[in-house]
């Protein structure tokens, strides 16, 4: 069974930093986008940063410059790297991948909660 599980979240001041990590029950190098999400109370759910096969990647207007997202197929491990947090940035974070999303699978998430 396929599951995707997300570390690394806790509490941090603003400006602190964190790493989150999702490890991949599977071969994620088959996908060719894996994603970072999150999902803030009473907001929908938002893409935050995406990486491809080749590397290429792409973040939301609201992390450009603070989060970087990296992939490391051999261990089936997607990370982020998350540098000057804000308290905006509090919410729950998901990693996906397209495929799952179409079939409605998410994993637990990981909280992360920046104080001001």
């Amino acid at each position: 069974q396929v599951q995707l599980v997300e570390s690394g979240g806790g509490l941090v001041q603003a400006g602190g930093s964190l790493r989150l990590s999702c490890a991949a029950s599977v071969n994620i190098f088959s996908f060719n986008t894996m994603g970072w999400y999150r999902q803030a109370p009473g907001k929908q759910r938002e893409l935050v940063a995406s990486i491809t096969r080749t590397y290429s990647t792409n973040y939301a207007d609201s992390v450009k410059g603070r989060f970087t997202i990296s992939r490391d197929n051999a261990k089936n491990t997607v990370y982020l790297q998350m540098n000057s947090l804000k308290p905006e940035d509090t919410a729950v974070y998901y990693c996906n991948t397209p495929r799952f999303i179409s079939e409605d699978y998410w994993g637990q998430g990981t909280q992360v909660t920046v104080s001001s």
